[in-house]
């Protein structure tokens, strides 16, 4: 019996099934690829379940998740992008819609980060801090004759669920790479929102109220933990706080800096880090930005000092 015959003879299919592995797995990890909805909807309605039925559409094996509805502001929604796509992995397409300008000459686009990421929604700004953080591997109109959905010419008034869910379902399933989206556009054409840097100025850093940690009430700032680390304060430090909307104060008072809540005494104010390395504001088990009627947005503005 020739054992080398029959050896290279079963040697053949093993390769030939490996061969056929490898080029299914880019198909594979492109039906795999998240697909991830933030909206200015509620979830009363529809409006959220039809964009995951048209996403469904285009392939029952995509992965959908949420990241957040209800923002009230283009800001809004750009921060809680930028708070949370990080933690997604490499290809992830965010479908993105606080469209005020939706049936306008405002465009549709695809952003694909330099971190590997997708982003498709409208150019009016809620794709800005992403893009200003990650950095801009490529931008492109959507070309509603292709990525549209089939028979809805005549709907101008959602494109998040005709165009935005549409479009990003396709590119999440693999059915067309960012290239087929459409024409490139000027990474530098992007539509931006103007904020308020977080900055150092001896004694006292400053930037201010992107966002509230909504379900508790803590006070957010766009201060970095960096920035505030030049001030070389230790635990337990008193600081002065004041916080001012359109210029006008709101809010003045002396709190110490703290690593978490429970190191102080409930309903006592604290400085602390939260999870994104920033510095913010909280009562221990209370709501501050109700107690000291804060709210948030680039005309809102925070500065934490050690005088």
């Amino acid at each position: 019996m020739n054992f080398s015959r029959l050896a290279n003879h079963g040697s053949r299919r093993p390769a030939s099934l490996l061969l056929a592995s490898l080029w299914l797995l880019p198909l594979l990890a492109a039906a795999r690829a998240p697909l991830v909805i933030l909206t200015d909807f509620g979830t009363q309605d529809g409006a959220v379940s039809a964009m995951k039925g048209v996403a469904y559409g285009v392939s029952q094996d995509l992965l959908i998740s949420d990241l957040s509805h209800e923002n009230p502001s283009i800001f809004d929604g750009a921060y809680r992008l930028l708070q949370t796509e990080q933690f997604w992995p490499e290809g992830t397409v965010f479908v993105a819609v606080v469209d005020p300008g939706v049936g306008t000459k405002r465009l549709s686009v695809v952003l694909k980060t330099r971190t590997g990421r997708y982003f498709v929604g409208p150019d009016n700004g809620l794709l800005s801090l992403v893009a200003e953080r990650d950095g801009i591997e490529g931008l492109r109109q959507i070309d509603e004759r292709v990525n549209r959905r089939p028979g809805s010419d005549d709907s101008h008034t959602f494109h998040g669920r005709d165009v935005f869910a549409y479009t990003g379902a396709r590119l999440a399933a693999g059915v067309i790479g960012f290239e087929q989206v459409g024409p490139p556009l000027p990474p530098q054409s992007l539509i931006t929102i103007a904020y308020t840097k977080p900055a150092r100025v001896g004694s006292k850093v400053t930037g201010i109220v992107p966002v509230l940690d909504v379900q508790f009430g803590n006070v957010w700032t766009n201060i970095p933990k960096s920035m505030f680390d030049e001030l070389h304060v230790g635990l337990g430090a008193s600081l002065h706080i004041r916080i001012s909307h359109d210029g006008k104060l709101v809010d003045e008072t002396r709190a110490p800096y703290q690593r978490t809540f429970g190191e102080v005494a409930v309903g006592q104010p604290l400085v602390y880090i939260n999870s994104l390395l920033n510095v913010a504001v909280a009562l221990n088990q209370q709501n501050y930005a109700a107690a000291h009627k804060i709210e948030s947005g680039p005309d809102w503005t925070i500065e934490i000092g050690t005088n």
